[in-house]
């Protein structure tokens, strides 16, 4: 009780930015931002228009919005550009020599890339590409550990024109198959191994199951050396990238693409069992993640910015790699886990590198509080001028730790709602301009028309709980899923109408307060956020009734402190095996063969039925509230079987 009457005033804490930072900023108050706000409102394709020609273009749109197809629209349609320049080649002239990658890699090694190095060794990597036959239009999936060649895989695979599958180092070779099959991926950029906590990785090893499996659209898989581990290499199919990489000429002119190219697929968990390869197109993804990163992190050309992500999550390409480089900025990527070889390592890095800005996950701000503040006290973190927070939402104690350990109380805190298939931060505080509350992700930015809603599409009031949704186009959104277009509809824009028109809604809650900022309350279906990172409920139950023990699952997630959702599956086992703690091991083994150690279940309950509804319907909710130790409520008269929900009660893990 104590703890909830003490999150409660911290939330109604307002922090206004500093007059210092206000003055250096971009936007500088918020007279400031409602002004761009009104002026985006009454001029959208206006305003686009004039982000948009931040960007070099090789034949200029004349053509902004077209949503004669709604909801499949196409932003600036007749017109062509090339990311990878626009990362690289306009930087040449004026910022040659500034470092546009600093390279920390687990072990220690620290790599730096001025803008120079890097364009030479992204055309290298494009050349080598078309070599091994990858044109305009081919997909390739990239499956690297976070080091330099991931960037140059995604830069050279975008000024060819291919469009890049990244698929996180920590899946299994079941993940890799099916997101490579579904994308008829050509070639596979791989390693042959990543270090994480000390031990190797093996990458490629995961890599040939997944061919063994079946990938019959792969011709090629690219080798990066690493770790040194020796790996197998298939003769006429396997190429080390040392051997065809280097060699490659230097001069490789980007092609024109159209506005609407695909970009790149990044496979998303939904409510059925099989991810969904969200598809972002180039004109306007690069217009979003231009922007975005500019405005929200205030660049400047002497920051240093490190954005802790994955590469292999929509963060990583967003604000590792694209953001960053479209706006001549020095991007730091860090291979290993923040707690080795020690628990200050990202401290340690701020240190030596000089960061300026942190972008990073709750899931890591809860542990590093948990580990204690001598950790980071070990260090100078005087560099850092902001912070920033992304993946789920922050929890008002995490947040104040944050600002008062990390940032000093001098760092605004930019606290960004985006998803994967936004492409870019929606809803953030602007940190010259707008007043925080800690745990608020506060006002949309200008150009981004968000609401919290009913089921009817009607505006909720002041600190009534709805259906967070956005009214109105914006570039970066994701173009289709790819393969199927009737799933894109279904699964965005078939929930909320206005009008006949169709808002978009993916799967979070939210409620609005009096001072119009946004407290996003969570997943309103049944996608896990755990540690940042979304995870479909159907696909870890098909994995688990994949197993030959298992007769049925049902998959839901709990609050947890650090991960804001932990892994919940109750299991009903076939007639004649025994529950037991092995059992329970073989199950979270299996569940992390089949998609990876994210998706491992905290807790697994052993039961003998499931609440299911007279028609066969499992009800999670039910599921959630037992999972989550609260009392069960509602309305369970649609039950077949009442008594179960008192064995499933009972069912506590072992």
């Amino acid at each position: 009780m104590a703890q909830d009457i003490e999150s409660t005033l911290i939330e109604k804490r307002v922090f206004p930015p500093s007059a210092e930072f206000a003055r250096g900023a971009e936007v500088k108050s918020m007279d400031e931002y409602e002004r761009l706000y009104a002026r985006a409102a009454a001029d959208l394709e206006g305003f686009w228009a004039e982000e948009a020609r931040r960007l070099d273009w090789m034949q200029p749109f004349t053509e902004v919005l077209d949503e004669s197809k709604a909801p499949f629209v196409r932003w600036f349609a007749d017109g062509k550009l090339n990311i990878s320049a626009n990362c690289l080649d306009r930087h040449l002239a004026a910022r040659a020599d500034k470092p546009a990658l600093v390279w920390i890699g687990e072990p220690g090694e620290r790599r730096t890339l001025s803008y120079r190095e890097l364009h030479t060794e992204v055309c290298k990597a494009a050349n080598a590409l078309t070599e091994l036959g990858v044109g305009a239009g081919d997909r390739v999936a990239v499956y690297l550990p976070m080091i330099p060649e991931l960037a140059i895989s995604l830069l050279a695979c975008a000024r060819i024109g291919a469009t890049h599958s990244v698929i996180f180092g920590g899946f299994s070779d079941t993940a890799i198959r099916d997101r490579v099959n579904d994308s008829s991926c050509k070639l596979i950029i791989t390693a042959d191994g990543g270090w994480r906590r000390g031990k190797i990785v093996p990458l490629k090893a995961t890599v040939d199951a997944a061919l063994e499996h079946g990938c019959p659209s792969v011709e090629k898989v690219l080798v990066v050396t690493r770790t040194r581990e020796t790996v197998p290499m298939v003769e006429a199919r396997d190429v080390r990238w040392e051997t065809v990489v280097p060699l490659a000429s230097a001069e490789c002119p980007p092609v024109a693409l159209e506005a609407e190219h695909p970009l790149f697929i990044l496979y998303t968990s939904g409510t059925t069992g099989k991810p969904k390869g969200v598809v972002h197109s180039t004109g306007g993804y690069a217009v979003g993640a231009q922007y975005t990163t500019r405005l929200v992190f205030d660049l400047r050309d002497d920051d240093v910015y490190w954005c802790t992500a994955d590469v292999g999550w929509v963060t990583g390409h967003s604000y590792v790699v694209y953001g960053p480089l479209m706006n001549g900025a020095t991007t730091v990527m860090f291979e290993g886990a923040p707690d080795f070889p020690d628990k200050d390592r990202f401290w340690d890095i701020i240190e030596r590198e000089k960061c300026t800005i942190l972008y990073t996950a709750p899931t890591a701000i809860r542990a590093f509080m948990r580990w204690g503040d001598q950790f980071p006290e070990r260090h100078d973190l005087s560099s850092l001028r902001l912070l920033g927070t992304v993946g789920e939402p922050i929890n008002p104690e995490a947040w104040m730790w944050y600002r008062r350990v990390i940032g000093g109380d001098r760092c605004p805190i930019v606290d960004t709602w985006w998803q994967t298939e936004t492409g870019a931060i929606m809803i953030t505080p602007l940190p010259g301009a707008t007043p925080t509350k800690p745990g608020s992700c506060t006002r949309p930015l200008p150009g981004i028309f968000a609401d919290v809603v009913d089921k009817e599409g009607r505006s909720c009031g002041n600190n009534a709980g709805g259906y967070l949704v956005i009214r109105r186009p914006w570039p970066s959104m994701l173009r289709t899923v790819w393969g199927d277009a009737e799933r894109y509809v279904k699964t965005y824009f078939s929930e909320i109408f206005v009008d006949g028109k169709a808002l978009y809604f993916a799967g979070d809650g939210a409620r609005r307060d009096e001072d119009g900022y946004f407290w996003v309350m969570g997943r309103i279906d049944d996608v896990l956020n755990v540690a940042g990172h979304r995870l479909g409920t159907m696909e870890i139950e098909s994995a688990l009734v994949g197993h030959v023990d298992v007769a049925e699952a049902a998959v839901v997630g709990r609050p947890d402190e650090l991960k804001g959702q932990a892994v919940v599956a109750f299991v009903t086992l076939k007639s004649g095996r025994v529950a037991s703690a092995a059992v329970k091991d073989a199950l979270r083994a299996h569940v992390v063969k089949e998609i990876g150690a994210l998706a491992r279940p905290e807790e697994i309950r052993f039961t003998d039925a499931l609440p299911k509804t007279r028609s066969g319907k499992i009800m999670r909710r039910l599921l959630k509230e037992i999972a989550a130790g609260g009392e069960v409520k509602g309305d369970v008269t649609t039950l077949e079987d009442v008594a179960v929900l008192n064995r499933l009660s009972a069912a506590d893990e072992e």
